[in-house]
């Protein structure tokens, strides 16, 4: 089921607010001209008539639709429905020959506006970034981006130690989800769009980063590049490193390469905007380290620390810097 970018909604909902404003205006202009062919209104006439006025009622458009956008709905057999969410480049149409690198991203209710934003500008038409396909991965419909991501997205049911920890109903679902993308919704987006499945990239943060981490220690094939921003490592007790540690035992290969990034508040110390639990910094460090001590065939990692941004802050840059690196344009840079 596709809902294509709704330009005749906007357009109607624009149309009604233009007729009600001017209905407005037509009703002051007959009341202007009537006065002034009986002579100038006298303040206690104009007093009247602003103590009488009453607001008119506009109708809302339902709300904004992004142009070169399309939203599909995939049904999971297990019984859930998520909505796909497509961003293609401006000159998509206009180029029917042309296979695009696609990138998908997790938590879409946040990161797909972003990173369509980050396309559109820092992309400058495919000067500064190669024009590549959006897809948007929003959560479960009827669920909360927290129920859906933290089943979705985690490799393992946790320990709970305290009512603090972990507080959603359900974990450990990201083996079924990576599946269904696998089978279901990437062979969907190639099959509809004009796709480069040898440069399919995927881009998560926290969670999303996790699951990044999963997929590409389990079915690395499934992407080429790992865009992974202050990844959840440290959940469950590191479970990524045991399902790493598994994975090593009978793979020598692992065809992809890895963007691992983190901020330089996501440690521990004296002031707000620092980790008080998890030392992130030190975990993408040693998973770094890890990944390469294997000698994995196939495998570049590439390590960052953001300096001046934590957890919340640090995503807009990380996928900044992973899209000029990932996706460059035909050149040269323009900056404004």
């Amino acid at each position: 089921m596709v809902c294509r970018n709704l330009f005749t909604r906007v357009a109607l909902g624009l149309a009604i607010l233009m007729l009600a404003g001017c209905g407005t205006k037509q009703a002051g202009c007959a009341n202007i001209a009537a006065n002034g062919s009986a002579g100038r209104p006298s303040h206690a006439e104009m007093t009247a008539d602003v103590a009488s006025a009453k607001p008119v009622p506009s109708d809302a458009v339902p709300g904004v639709v992004l142009p070169d956008t399309e939203a599909l709905w995939i049904h999971d057999p297990v019984g859930r429905d998520y909505p796909i969410w497509v961003a293609l480049p401006a000159g998509y149409a206009a180029h029917p020959k042309q296979r695009y690198p696609v990138l998908y991203v997790t938590d879409a209710l946040y990161s797909f506006p972003l990173v369509r934003s980050l396309r559109n500008l820092v992309g400058q038409h495919g000067v500064n970034l190669e024009d590549f396909i959006l897809v948007g991965l929003p959560p479960q419909q009827g669920l909360t981006s927290k129920q859906s991501r933290s089943r979705d997205y985690t490799p393992s049911t946790p320990v709970r130690r305290s009512p603090d920890d972990f507080s959603a109903e359900e974990y450990g679902g990201a083996a079924h989800y990576r599946d269904f993308l696998a089978t279901t919704v990437l062979p969907m987006i190639d099959a509809r769009y004009h796709t480069d499945p040898a440069r399919r990239a995927f881009a998560g943060h926290s969670y999303g980063g996790l699951f990044g981490a999963y997929v590409l220690v389990t079915r690395p094939e499934l992407f080429h590049t790992y865009i992974l921003s202050s990844p959840s490592l440290w959940y469950d007790d590191h479970v990524i490193d045991r399902i790493e540690r598994n994975y090593a035992k009978d793979h020598h290969a692992l065809h992809a390469q890895v963007l691992l990034s983190v901020g330089s508040y996501e440690t521990f110390g004296p002031g707000p905007r620092y980790f008080h639990q998890n030392n992130m910094l030190m975990h993408n460090r040693s998973f770094a380290q890890r990944l390469r001590s294997r000698h994995y065939e196939g495998l570049k990692v590439e390590t960052s620390v953001i300096e001046g941004e934590d957890h919340f802050t640090v995503y807009p840059t990380v996928l900044t810097r992973a899209l000029i690196a990932i996706f460059p344009g035909t050149g040269p840079y323009v900056s404004g």
